[in-house]
């Protein structure tokens, strides 16, 4: 027994102008929403930006001494 191929028709997805209001979701509340996660990871972001921010600090400092 020899297995037929099966043709299969593709699906194209496409967004109507007409249904655009989908996208709007994503632009509502965005300062809202910035600041909900700004306040939920503040530690997290001091805490990986505090080493970079002091390795920078330290390598202007070390330049300017050496110039």
């Amino acid at each position: 027994m020899a297995k037929q191929p099966v043709r299969m028709k593709a699906v194209v997805y496409a967004l109507s102008p007409f249904q655009q209001k989908v996208m709007s979701g994503l632009w509502k509340d965005l300062p809202g929403k910035i600041k909900q996660k700004v306040s939920e990871n503040w530690l997290n972001a001091f805490l990986f930006l505090s080493p970079l921010v002091g390795t920078y600090a330290y390598v202007q400092q070390y330049k300017k001494r050496k110039s």
